[in-house]
């Protein structure tokens, strides 16, 4: 199952209603309309807000997403908690609804000893049989992994751990990734597209970008998988702009939230409060002034 991991898999937004809930009616349209722009597969994970849902909500925002995802492609499911036993029943409820994969964060609240964040991979791969990627989320929670104990991981549990390495400098960790690992590392990018030319270069197998521009990472990815690098230098221009404004979590969700909705895709830009970020009107008109930038680039 790992080797069909690969390609272009975005990081849905859970739409929310006004009273707070999830709308299930607007997630199955935003998937679908994912799929409609020629995406590889959709992922559940920090983006979706999944730290601000309760522990019945992000197993019932796994479940929609496998309901509505499975028929068109594999579903990646994050299970990261702040214990190895919550992690663990996140797992393996995830799995038990069809997840063709799962993710995972360190526990976000701690700094944790090296052999015990070993230990809390060890026993998502031991409680489960589909793949497990190791998410190093340090950009936003925790703090780096050792490049060491990840190589050990891949020794131990071969192909069965995948890698989304999020650590700066994100380039030369990839690198040394794929180093440790003799090339074995399968590893999907996060950094929203802004990284994801140099990144192909060192040899990742896929991105997991936000949803909202999908379609121009779907273009990119496309370009470079087939060396057209005069196409690639034109998307990526706008793009990387764009995405350089969403300087943390909430940025992230703020802008795709609004370019969802500017889209037709969502009916509101609502989001769990409390937040760090908040779009003003001058960013707003920044951000809407390069979407059509990267529209114009990509068409």
């Amino acid at each position: 199952m790992s080797q069909a991991l690969a390609g272009v898999f975005p990081v849905f937004s859970t739409p929310f209603r006004e009273d707070d809930t999830i709308d299930a009616d607007v997630l199955a349209a935003e998937i679908e309309w994912m799929y409609g722009h020629g995406i590889d597969g959709i992922v559940m994970a920090m983006v979706s807000e999944v730290l601000r849902l309760s522990a019945e909500e992000r197993r019932t925002l796994a479940r929609l997403a496998c309901e509505f995802g499975l028929g068109q492609g594999p579903v990646v499911v994050s299970v990261g908690a702040d214990s190895t036993r919550v992690a663990v029943e996140f797992a393996r409820h995830a799995e038990s609804v069809g997840a063709s994969a799962l993710m995972a964060i360190p526990p976000p609240s701690l700094v944790t000893l090296e052999d015990e964040l070993a230990g809390y991979y060890g026993a998502l791969l031991d409680a489960v049989d589909v793949p497990v990627i190791v998410q190093d989320a340090s950009g936003y929670v925790g703090m780096p992994m050792s490049i060491g104990m990840q190589a050990r991981l891949l020794e131990e549990y071969g192909d069965r751990v995948l890698f989304k390495p999020e650590a700066v400098p994100i380039g030369a960790k990839l690198s040394e990734l794929r180093d440790a690992t003799n090339g074995a590392a399968r590893v999907f990018e996060g950094s929203g597209g802004i990284s994801l030319v140099d990144s192909y270069k060192r040899g990742i197998v896929g991105t997991m970008p936000g949803a909202e521009i999908c379609w121009a990472i779907v273009s990119l990815w496309g370009a470079l998988e087939t060396g057209n690098t005069a196409r690639t230098d034109t998307i990526n221009g706008p793009l990387a702009a764009l995405v350089s404004l969403q300087t943390g979590l909430d940025a992230f969700i703020a802008v795709e939230k609004h370019l969802l909705h500017k889209q037709g895709v969502f009916p509101n830009t609502r989001v769990r409060v409390p937040v760090g970020f908040r779009l003003d009107p001058e960013t707003a008109a920044e951000v809407d002034r390069l979407f059509d930038l990267l529209l114009a680039a990509v068409v």
